[in-house]
């Protein structure tokens, strides 16, 4: 039967809201607590028989959920999770009833994926293509799965503690994740203005209808795993308060409607070094003052809980229960003991919830006789002692001095750092010293977010999972061609309105020309552009031409798939650090100018050689950070010795310049391009240009 969802209101100032699942914030007070009413005067009197009949999932209390019967569910078989007798905690606690409700039987692993199926049926319900995440580990891995399934492009914000493991995880389902060194509050903060600047939808947490109402599922399961009835008690570990707040509501309910005689006790346990509602409700205090988290166990690290401490409060003046904290190490050994005891392995956030059920049972909250369920969150992950090291994640770094608070514009300058960092360009090329060399030449000017791809098919996975703001394609590559994958990306509703840039070495015949005219946004022979020109027209059509200038209080990296972080402090040398150069030209004099123009300037290493044979001798010895090189060269030419060194591992990424007076033909220009850096003539050589290029090559 249908939901008896029809009322919306604001928790702070009880205002009636326009009906909806996402109905955004209160007109009066602008707050977004909000909260969902249902019709249960129209209960089916035999509801409990109703949903005996139905699947074993989350959406069988489907009249108690905010979801009308045409909105799709996106499942992957999430609730219904086991309901098991701790006898081993009975013995050791001297209990009569210990029962673990077993989140860790979630398809990602935890109780938060009842928060993403709910949230995400109600985004895809709503038309949302694209959402903005804070999280501190589980529900990040939770919504990145389901929006995954869902074709929602998702941005996580988390903090630089969330172990590399969990990221990487993200990474794997085709979230965009960005690492805040600060707080989760700042990593919320910055998430909420990053969303708010680009149009997106941000989830609400605790505060939204969807995410509240799917943690009541938890609650009902609990009641009919028991037999339609409550327990005494219900004990989780906290963090910012959504899954309680939830299951609060789902006893509430089932009492209002007479199906259990109680609401439980609630035994809210929060990890001592970050806790601020305990360290309140031991005060007897109605709102909790934010603090800053210091815990290993990141997962529970919310250090402002908001309106939910003051809700929690209230339901532990009326029903009784208690709040208590736990040190990392009392967790740590719950959770080893679990593990012993009960054969569980559990995540730090659940041992929290463990060691709490411990503490209450040592100090007499819980009495004997009552019955006790523990919400075991997650199953265990062994990686929180990892530092991070992710390639597929932005890097926000917020540095402030030990005992000052932190400052606004440090986070607004962050936010726009991170601005240029998210514009994407997939560079689609089977010569991976020629993207490489894209890449250098873009990112050289810009932070721009640079994926690869070596073959056709990998290119267009590439570019149906990263929607990038730009594709640069060559035309000759295996498996299948640039005509192909742009064909293929014009036909997908996806793809069809993404740029596309053709940059190759192929001549193209009159049809070809005409096909590349209707569907690419340009194209360009390899060899016969400069870099400058390039990368111009790759900031114009991106519609970006400011650049951002580096603010000294925020220092913001990328970690690339391809290759390591390298941090740069301008274009001077020191001694020692001083680049090798190898100028390969059989003009002495010639050779001598280059020699004495890097000598000059930067005292860098430079070494001669006059014919090809001489300088694949000097490499035997010494490998360079660049080569010049001559095109004319007795023995072997300039273009033959390219080949040699790209067909060794020593030598294959070596960067080299061609200096020649030679004046090429297309198809040979376009062949140095593919192994060279850039093709200069001797001519018309331009020094300082020349100079200032060794130097980007040198810095990069």
């Amino acid at each position: 039967m249908p939901s008896l969802f029809n009322q919306a209101t604001c928790l702070e100032c009880d205002q009636e809201l326009e009906f909806g699942l996402i109905p955004g914030k209160c007109p009066e007070c602008g707050s977004t607590w909000l909260n969902a009413k249902y019709d249960l005067d129209s209960l089916p009197p035999n509801w409990v028989e109703l949903i005996s009949q139905r699947p074993t999932n989350m959406w069988r209390y489907e009249e108690l959920l905010p979801f009308s019967n045409d909105q799709k569910i996106i499942s992957m078989g999430e609730g219904w999770t086991p309901l098991s007798r701790a006898e081993g905690f009975e013995r050791e606690l001297s209990l009569l009833e210990i029962w673990i409700k077993d989140e860790r039987q979630q398809p990602t692993g935890s109780f938060k994926d009842r928060q993403a199926a709910s949230a995400v049926r109600a985004m895809k319900a709503n038309g949302i293509k694209e959402l903005v995440l804070a999280s501190t580990g589980n529900a990040a891995a939770a919504y990145a799965a389901y929006c995954a399934r869902a074709e929602i492009k998702l941005w996580v914000f988390l903090t630089s503690s969330v172990p590399a493991e969990k990221m990487r995880e993200l990474a794997l389902y085709g979230a965009e994740v960005v690492k805040i060194t600060g707080t989760y509050d700042e990593a919320k903060q910055i998430a909420s203005d990053f969303a708010a600047r680009r149009g997106i939808h941000v989830d609400n947490g605790a505060k939204g209808i969807p995410n509240k109402e799917s943690m009541k599922t938890v609650a009902f399961e609990i009641v009919e795993q028991l037999g339609w009835k409550a327990p005494d008690w219900y004990i989780q570990a906290v963090s910012g308060g959504l899954g309680p707040l939830g299951v609060l509501k789902g006893f509430e309910e089932l009492k209002q409607v007479g199906i259990i005689d109680k609401v439980p006790k609630f035994g809210l346990v929060q990890a001592a070094g970050c806790a601020p509602m305990v360290r309140a409700w031991e005060a007897g205090l109605d709102e909790a003052e934010p603090v800053i988290p210091d815990t290993l166990i990141t997962v529970l690290s919310t250090g402002n809980p908001g309106l939910a401490y003051k809700t929690l409060k209230h339901a532990n003046d009326k029903y009784g229960g208690a709040m208590v904290a736990v040190t990392d190490g009392e967790a740590f050994r719950a959770m080893r003991r679990t593990a012993r005891i009960e054969g569980f392995s559990v995540e730090p956030a659940a041992s929290v919830a463990f060691a709490g059920l411990e503490k209450l049972a040592n100090d007499n909250f819980i009495q004997t006789t009552e019955l006790v369920v523990v919400n075991c969150s997650g199953h265990t992950f062994s990686a929180e002692k990892h530092a991070l090291e992710d390639q597929y994640t932005f890097d926000l770094q917020i540095p402030v001095e030990e005992g000052a608070p932190r400052r606004p514009e440090g986070l607004s300058a962050a936010l726009a750092q991170l601005d240029e960092q998210v514009t994407t360009i997939a560079i689609v090329d089977d010569n991976l010293q020629y993207s490489r060399m894209l890449r250098r030449l873009l990112q050289r000017r810009k932070k721009y977010r640079i994926f690869e791809a070596h073959n056709g098919p990998d290119g267009i996975d590439l570019i149906r999972q990263r929607e990038p703001d730009l594709v640069m394609l060559d035309l000759t590559l295996p498996k299948m061609d640039g005509f192909s994958i742009i064909e293929a990306l014009k036909r997908d509703e996806k793809t069809k309105d993404i740029p596309v840039m053709i940059i190759s070495g192929k001549d193209l015949d009159s049809e070809q020309q005409e096909f590349l005219q209707s569907r690419a946004q340009s194209v360009w022979q390899k060899g016969n552009f400069s870099s400058d020109e390039l990368v111009d027209y790759v900031i114009d059509v991106l519609g970006d031409d400011n650049i951002i200038p580096p603010n000294p209080e925020v220092n913001v990296s990328i970690f690339d798939a391809n290759e390591k972080t390298v941090e740069v402090g301008g274009n001077n040398f020191d001694d020692h650090n001083r680049p090798r150069i190898l100028v390969v030209d059989d003009n002495a004099v010639d050779a001598r100018l280059m020699r004495r123009l890097f000598q000059t300037r930067h005292n860098f290493v430079v070494e001669e050689a006059n014919s090809g044979e001489k300088a694949l001798e000097i490499l035997k010895e010494t490998i360079p950070d660049l080569i010049i090189l001559d095109y004319v060269l007795p023995g072997l030419n300039g273009l033959e010795l390219l080949e040699v060194l790209r067909q060794n591992d020593k030598t294959k990424e070596i960067p080299v310049i061609i200096i020649s007076a030679k004046d090429f033909e297309p198809s040979t220009r376009a062949e140095l391009a593919n192994h060279a850096d850039s093709v200069w003539p001797k001519a018309m050589l331009d020094r300082r240009s020349l100079l200032e290029r060794v130097e980007n090559i040198l810095t990069e």
